[in-house]
Formats: structure tokens, C-alpha cells, sequence
């Protein structure tokens, strides 16, 4: 139960207080919820069409004013104005790639009845499922969540949006952008709130939840949504690996690499964290991201820790890698400062260490030597976690990619299919289950309903107390020489 009517949103930076907003209580919840039910059967019936243009329109809306928004997400997490205006951007192209592309991924199709069937027309629809909940996270505040808005409203779905504590003001601006466009009230709402609010959306009369978040709380979400049978999406942590193959570009994998760990200061759950370079180029490579990475500039490249809690995971990293005798090529269990952390990077670091087998989210990065790619996709895979992963080879990338267990996999770059919206974005293992994005995305939206009918009556009748013996034999027959025979 919520005990407050409202909550303080705090500057990252600072710790002051930078807004209040709204607790919503579990009443609060269900009742947006049961509001949302009503409106999903008029966007449903709305059609494509009219689905697509509004939109359309609305990503229109945020692209006219990306600035308000971009500056917003700065504030709340603290990260530069660059990069929340580069998330901006992609969260756009994600919203419009659902619209004009959900009619043809749920268009009806028409399916092979079979021999045995042949006088039967086969068929299976795309149908949405009613109210989306949707959990955020607070590291990207509009280009993770849209991944699950955008997709559940073009499937025709009405969405209920909990952003984190966090960056509640994020959330907000989105209801309020879509407010503004929208034919009609209660297709895409926003209940702001801390957990309890969250906890409320998997206890209400939802037919989906979209999670974004720690392999921790997702247990706890999945497990709250079971107990009223609402399937759910979750995408999870990461611990995700770099490989450094003999024959890489070293200079551009050491760029790419130290930007994937550092940027957002770290929090990323695609962020690379475990480095595995082969060692014939590993003490070059060493050498280059060792020379890069003194020249970034915290306060000015990347922020502060947006959840202070977070501080606490880092440290503990840090402190149990060096107690098991990881070296320091830069930084050490000191570069927790306040509300910033200094750039690390860890050589040698013991396999079983949490700075290599728990997601540190920070700015932070571990890389150890191995003999060969073998070896390197040995050791990626034995993580509990299977988010994503970064490859850089000349030659072999690809064979390397087919590899590893992991839902993403960048080839001489990174994070970049994250920027494809045609492509489904998710995880295995530890990191979850689901996808967003792409085709697959839209249809986590939806659910398949099958339809067959006679097209035309024929004298063998089987689902009938009057089926004879005559229609039995032919059909043990035909099967019989449909599927007997040995190859």
C-alpha cells in the first residue's frame, strides 16, 4: 500500500529535490487500468489505418520537440544532453517503424490443411490482447519502454506506462505528448509511483506485462503476474562479453569497447563489461583503450550514478576483484567519488570475482587474456546472464557470433542493433525472456487465433457419433501411407 500521496524526484548530481509527482495507489492503478480496457476495444476497432496515422502523428510531435524531451531525460538521469537527444532519436524511429509496418505482421494467414484435411481452409489471425502494463527503467527512460509502447499500440493494444522512480517526468511527457494527438482518452496512460505502484500494475486486470530491470525483480514481477495468469516480457541484466580476435582492428575495438563500458556511465544493460582478447594482440590493444581512456572526462563524458544505490553494487565489485587479485590498469576500489564513478579498468580478473560473473552497471571494465576465440566463447557463454555481446574479427565475426548464447550479437561495433528497428532486442538465460522490437516484438503484442472451415463437404465425416467403420479404415490407411513408409 502506498503511504504517501506523492514522491520526490531527485537530482542525480546533487540529492536535491528537483519535483514531486504522484503516488498512485493500488485503487489509482486499477482504476487507469479498467479505464484502459474501455478504450482498447475502441482503438482495436479504430483499425490500422487510423492506428498509423495517430501514430505517426505523434511521433511527428516528439521529433518537433525533441529538445523539451531530450533535455528531460539529461535532468532526470543525469547523462549529457548528447546522448538523451541520440535516444530521443532512436525511440522515434522505433515508434514509427511499428506503425507503418504493424498491418502487414499481423495480417491474416492462410495455412496448409494437409492431405488428411483437404477440404478445410486453414487460417490463423493476429488479434491484440487488450491493456499492456509496462515497467521502465530509469537508465533509458524513453528508448527501452518505447520498445514496448510503440509495438503494443500499433498491435492495437491500449497501454498502462509505470516509469521508474527514477524518471518519472520522462513517463509523464509521454502520456501528456500522446494526450495531445490522441482521437480519444485512456489508449496510453501513465501511472507514476514507487514500487508499490509497479506492484499494483501485476496485481490489476492487465493482459500483458513488458519489464525492464534486474534479473532480481523480475523474478519477483513474473512471479506476482503468475498468480493471475499475465504472460509477461522481461528483458533483464546483462554481463556482456567483448571478444578481441588475432585478427581485429585493434584501434577500433579498443574505441568501441571503452565507449560500450563507459558511456552512461556504464549503465547499460548492453554495456560490454567483460573484455576476452586474444593474447597475441591483447597487450596492444591493452595499450590503446589504456591511452583512450584517460582522456574521458567524467562530469562531461558520462554522469553520475542515476539510482545511489547503485554506488553500493559497484564498490562491492571493486573491492572483491582486488581482494582476489585483480590488477589495475586504471582507477581502483577508490573510484567510487560521491556521486560519480572514475573510469576502471581491470586486468587479470578472476573468473569467479562478481566484477565478472553480476552486472556492475558502472564504469567499469575487465579484460583478461585468453589463448584463443575458443576459449573466449567458452568463457562468454559460462555466465548465467545472455543479453548481448560484441565480436571484432575481420575474418571470422560472424562464425564467432553463431556461438555465443546471447539474443544480440554487434560484429565490429556495438550497441548498434539497438538502432535497427526491424530487429528483435532480448535475452536468454538470466537476462530474460520476450523480445521488443522488430516483428517478433509486435507479436508479443498479440496472440494467434486459429480458424478453419469446410470449404466444401465430402462423405468421410470424423468428428460425428455417426463416423462409420468404412470412414476409420480409410483414414488409418491414408495415414499409413502418408507416414509409414521408411525413408
Amino acid at each position: 500500500m502506498n503511504l504517501e500521496a506523492t514522491f520526490d524526484k531527485c537530482d542525480p548530481k546533487t540529492g536535491e529535490v528537483i519535483a514531486k509527482y504522484k503516488n498512485f495507489s493500488l485503487d489509482e492503478v486499477s482504476a487507469q487500468v479498467n479505464l484502459a480496457q474501455t478504450a482498447s476495444i475502441r482503438w482495436q476497432e479504430f483499425g490500422f489505418t487510423a492506428r498509423k496515422r495517430t501514430l505517426l502523428k505523434w511521433a511527428s510531435y516528439i521529433t518537433k520537440n525533441q529538445s523539451e524531451i531530450a533535455a528531460l531525460v539529461a535532468t532526470e538521469c543525469g547523462k549529457p544532453l548528447s546522448d538523451a537527444s541520440l535516444e530521443v532519436s532512436i525511440s522515434i524511429d522505433n515508434l514509427a517503424w511499428a506503425a507503418k509496418h504493424a498491418e502487414e505482421i499481423m495480417q491474416k494467414q492462410n495455412r496448409p490443411a494437409g492431405l488428411l484435411m483437404f477440404n478445410m481452409k486453414a487460417q490463423v489471425q493476429r488479434s491484440p490482447l487488450g491493456v499492456v502494463g509496462v515497467i521502465g527503467p530509469w537508465n533509458y527512460p524513453i528508448f527501452t519502454p518505447m520498445g514496448s509502447i510503440a509495438y503494443a499500440l500499433a498491435a492495437g493494444n491500449a497501454v498502462v506506462f509505470k516509469p521508474s522512480e527514477f524518471t518519472p517526468g520522462v513517463g509523464k511527457w509521454l502520456a501528456d505528448s500522446f494526450a495531445l494527438i490522441a482521437p480519444f482518452e485512456n489508449i496510453f496512460a501513465t501511472v507514476t509511483g514507487l514500487p508499490d505502484t509497479g506492484r499494483a500494475l501485476t496485481q490489476s486486470k492487465i493482459n500483458k506485462l513488458s519489464f525492464t530491470g534486474s534479473t532480481k525483480t523480475a523474478k519477483k514481477v513474473a512471479e506476482s503476474c503468475a498468480q493471475s495468469m499475465i504472460p509477461v516480457v522481461l528483458e533483464c541484466g546483462g554481463k556482456d562479453p567483448v571478444i578481441v580476435a588475432a585478427d581485429a582492428d585493434i584501434k577500433l575495438a579498443a574505441e568501441y569497447t571503452l565507449w560500450s563500458a563507459m558511456a552512461n556511465a556504464g549503465q547499460s544493460c548492453i554495456g560490454a563489461e567483460r573484455v576476452y582478447v586474444v593474447e597475441s594482440v591483447a597487450d596492444q590493444f591493452i595499450e590503446e583503450i589504456s591511452k583512450m581512456a584517460k582522456k574521458i572526462e567524467v562530469g562531461k563524458d558520462y554522469g553520475p550514478a542515476t539510482m545511489p544505490s547503485q554506488l553500493n553494487v559497484i564498490q562491492s565489485h571493486l573491492d572483491d576483484a582486488k581482494a582476489k587479485g585483480a590488477k589495475f590498469l586504471l582507477g581502483g576500489a577508490d573510484s567510487v567519488k560521491g556521486a560519480y564513478v572514475e573510469p576502471v579498468i581491470m586486468l587479470d580478473v578472476p573468473e569467479d570475482s562478481t566484477a565478472m560473473t553480476q552486472e556492475t552497471f558502472g564504469p567499469t571494465i575487465a579484460i583478461n587474456k585468453v589463448s584463443n576465440t575458443e576459449e573466449a566463447i567458452k568463457l562468454s557463454n559460462a555466465s548465467s546472464y545472455g543479453l548481448a555481446a560484441a565480436v571484432f574479427s575481420k575474418r571470422d565475426g560472424e562464425k564467432i557470433a553463431s556461438k555465443l548464447a546471447c539474443g544480440m550479437v554487434s560484429i565490429n561495433s556495438v550497441f548498434l542493433f539497438a538502432a535497427v528497428a526491424s530487429v528483435p532486442f532480448g535475452g536468454v538465460k538470466d537476462s530474460g525472456y520476450g523480445r521488443i522490437h522488430g516483428a517478433e516484438g509486435l507479436l508479443e503484442y498479440t496472440y494467434a487465433r486459429t480458424v478453419v472451415k469446410t470449404r466444401f463437404r465430402i462423405p468421410l465425416r470424423v468428428t460425428t457419433f455417426k463416423r462409420t467403420k468404412v470412414s476409420e479404415k480409410i483414414i488409418t490407411t491414408l495415414i499409413k501411407r502418408l507416414h509409414g513408409r521408411k525413408k
